[in-house]
């Protein structure tokens, strides 16, 4: 059994005199006194009668744990919960000492003969155990005597838990289980699962207050809240680790660097130094946890959102006392999100407009298979709302990938029998929608050329109380300009106006009152391919959005930027 801490034999001496007690006593004022004397509780690793402990095993370093049950026939409840790592654990029970000595003169054994009486005696195993399953031992009838539990870890430095009780019947610390304790997936889709369990009884029929905590991850299921928590906490060496004092028993301090009675000659800190640095690699060579934990009240279904498509996942339920804070794990189960829902490639054809709406942060994909042998190949694209991404590949080698806000054209190098495969991203604020072009004649242009500049400018000293002057830049090429006018509120500003901004909308989509004028205009000098407008009509104080067109040979039409213009209030 190893040598038995003096601080155990001092409480068993205190046991066998005074025959006042099972496990450490229940009145609170005297509980409370052994807990603040750790001489006597954390140290000597005595149980308390009713309360959950924690504790700490180094690899292959064994524990024990002891208690006394002072009468016969006593119920008793032994739970150990491992945390992380499988743990082999046995209780065994062993006679009390006679009180008196040996020779019969009435006289006390001497500490140091009760303490050898006690480990030279094999003692009965109740109960033995290997794994990491929450397992208990169960007993409606106890004999007296001293027990011991031992635990030791073959794996790894790990955390466990223990409960004892003599009154089982009444403590029911752990939430209790439905007759079907099972997790069950009630809904699966590509980034959500639903699921549902029963209620516990503990909840539902006792009244007692109890939360459900919902545990994902990809990696398999959870047979205890702490092994959650070890798990979560497993790159955090200071949350792993014991402090000196709660989890030790003095013979682990040694692993810490503390001398023992054999290497007292050594240098401590050598000592501590090497244990400290062994310790922090190992803990440095765990990755972070994809791990999530919710805790969502009392109810009984919980859908679990953001999830990756095609993706396994393991589901684990904990009902949880909000008064003892003790959790019992239901079944858990696991899921597969369903695919991504396959994209269907849309055909482009030569020098035709293609309208292509995305959802929010979705994606598309289109093919441009040109029939014929060619050296170049244009695409325009028409970005109507916030800026996309665009991406080409011609037989799987990337070409392309540029944003795009407003209209835009790419000239690649053609190859024979080539196939582009095109990917269209969408924005992140919301849906995009656009137009595409590809063809193999450049010359065949569907949008208006437009300048690098599509700003309207307003002229503040040209404002009057009825009219606004604004002017625009034109291109090298002949094209029609119209240009549309609209009252707005006074509070109209330019987050408004971009939500409005759609380029796609052409004057098909105005009001005929709306329409200010068309005109054609060029000039083959850049400098001066630029027009002014002067819109007449307007009333005094009031605002307006501006809009101007630009309509290509082929119909389809640009808008330029909006433009808030507002007419003076006296003049």
């Amino acid at each position: 059994m190893g040598s038995f801490p003096a601080s155990v034999v001092l409480l068993l001496a205190l046991t066998l005199s005074a025959r006042t007690q099972k496990f450490p006593t229940r009145d609170e004022e005297l509980f409370q006194m052994q807990i603040r004397d750790k001489s006597l509780f954390h140290d000597s690793s005595v149980i308390p009668d009713g309360a959950e402990i924690s504790g700490y095993l180094f690899r292959d370093t064994p524990k024990r744990y002891y208690f006394v049950v002072e009468e016969d026939n006593t119920p008793l409840s032994v739970t150990v919960t491992p945390c992380d790592a499988p743990l082999e654990w046995k209780l065994s029970l062993q006679e009390l000492p006679e009180e008196s000595s040996s020779d019969g003169s009435g006289a006390p054994e001497p500490l140091d003969q009760q303490k050898q009486q006690i480990i030279s005696e094999e003692g009965t195993e109740l109960f033995s155990y290997k794994g990491n399953d929450v397992e208990s031992y169960v007993a409606s009838s106890s004999p007296s005597g001293l027990y011991q539990l031992e635990l030791i870890s073959t794996e790894k430095d790990t955390n466990f838990k223990v409960y004892a009780t003599t009154t089982p019947e009444s403590d029911q610390p752990y939430p209790e289980l439905p007759y079907d304790p099972r997790v069950d997936v009630t809904s699966l889709g590509r980034t959500t699962v639903t699921l549902a369990w029963k209620p516990t009884p503990t909840g539902s029929l006792m009244r007692q207050p109890i939360q459900y905590c919902v545990v994902i991850n990809k990696e398999h299921n959870f047979k205890s809240l702490c092994a959650v928590e070890a798990k979560s906490n497993a790159d955090d060496a200071f949350m792993m680790a014991p402090k000196p004092g709660l989890d030790f028993s003095p013979f682990d301090f040694s692993h810490f660097g503390f001398a023992s009675e054999n290497d007292s000659g050594k240098d401590r800190s050598l000592v501590v130094k090497s244990v400290a640095t062994k310790m922090s690699r190992s803990y440095l060579a765990k990755q972070k946890v994809d791990l999530q934990k919710v805790c969502i009240g009392n109810k009984n279904i919980f859908t679990v959102s953001d999830l990756k498509p095609d993706t396994q996942y393991y589901f684990d339920v904990f009902a949880v006392s909000t008064v003892t804070n003790m959790s019992t794990a239901y079944v858990g189960t696991f899921a597969k999100t369903k695919e991504e829902a396959k994209q269907k490639t849309v055909e482009l054809k030569d020098g035709k407009v293609t309208d292509v709406f995305i959802k929010r942060k979705g994606s598309k994909f289109l093919r441009f298979a040109p029939v014929s042998s060619h050296q170049k190949v244009m695409f325009y694209v028409h970005s109507c709302l916030d800026a996309i991404q665009i991406q080409v590949r011609r037989d799987g080698k990337l070409l392309l990938s540029q944003n795009v806000e407003g209209v835009r054209q790419f000239q690649l190098r053609g190859k024979a029998k080539a196939k582009y495969l095109i990917r269209l991203r969408g924005s992140r604020k919301g849906a995009s929608m656009l137009k595409i072009l590809a063809t193999t004649r450049p010359n065949k242009q569907p949008f208006p050329s437009l300048p690098e500049d599509t700003r309207i400018k307003a002229f503040d000293k040209l404002r009057t109380c009825t009219s606004a002057t604004v002017a625009w830049l034109g291109t090298q090429e002949r094209n029609k300009f119209c240009i549309y006018k609209k009252e707005v509120h006074d509070n109209y500003n330019e987050e408004q106006r971009k939500r409005e901004q759609n380029q796609c909308m052409g004057p098909e989509t105005r009001k005929k009152s709306e329409k200010v004028l068309c005109k054609y205009f060029h000039s083959q000098n850049l400098q001066k391919a630029v027009t002014t407008e002067t819109i007449k009509g307007l009333e005094p104080g009031k605002s307006y959005l501006l809009d101007v067109y630009v309509v290509g040979h082929g119909g389809h039409s640009v808008k330029y930027q909006s433009k808030l213009v507002k007419t003076r209030k006296f003049c």
